[in-house]
């Protein structure tokens, strides 16, 4: 029988090709800027996209504190966390986060759209974001992410 045959094919982790990017962060907004983040850290722009398998590149994150957020998120915005003791719940504003650490705005909001279990811990860890405008990442020759 000379039929043809169509098969899907299922990327696995050691047939995976990753790349590396780098993405500027500076006056992009911060919800939009991050989805397309968690896109390319998950893998679906690529055409063997597979769920179960971390397809996806990596990415440098620069100038993590040009972030910009639209309105009075600044202030209005409530980050909430759970010690998950009696009177451990804690309310921080995106001012009172970037004060300490500009990058861990992007880091949460990234983490948040990736999925919640074991996969989504091996993904994230594809994101590096720095504060600043330099990177320890320039030996593996990082291609510029076009953000629209």
């Amino acid at each position: 029988m000379n039929t043809p045959s169509y098969k899907t094919i299922s990327a696995k982790k050691e047939t995976v090709n990753k790349e590396w990017f780098v993405a500027d962060a500076t006056n992009q907004v911060l919800g939009r800027f991050s989805s397309q983040i968690a896109t390319v850290l998950r893998g679906k722009h690529k055409t063997y996209y597979t769920p179960h398998v971390d397809c996806g590149d990596n990415v440098i994150v620069i100038n993590a504190e040009k972030i910009r957020l639209t309105g009075n998120k600044w202030t209005d915005k409530e980050y909430i966390s759970h010690s998950g003791y009696p009177g451990g719940q804690k309310i921080r504003s995106p001012k009172d986060i970037a004060i300490k650490s500009p990058a861990h705005i992007i880091e949460m909001a990234v983490k948040r759209m990736l999925p919640r279990n074991r996969l989504g811990n091996v993904i994230f860890n594809n994101l590096h974001v720095y504060a600043g405008s330099s990177h320890p990442h320039e030996a593996q020759q990082p291609k510029e992410l076009k953000i629209k």
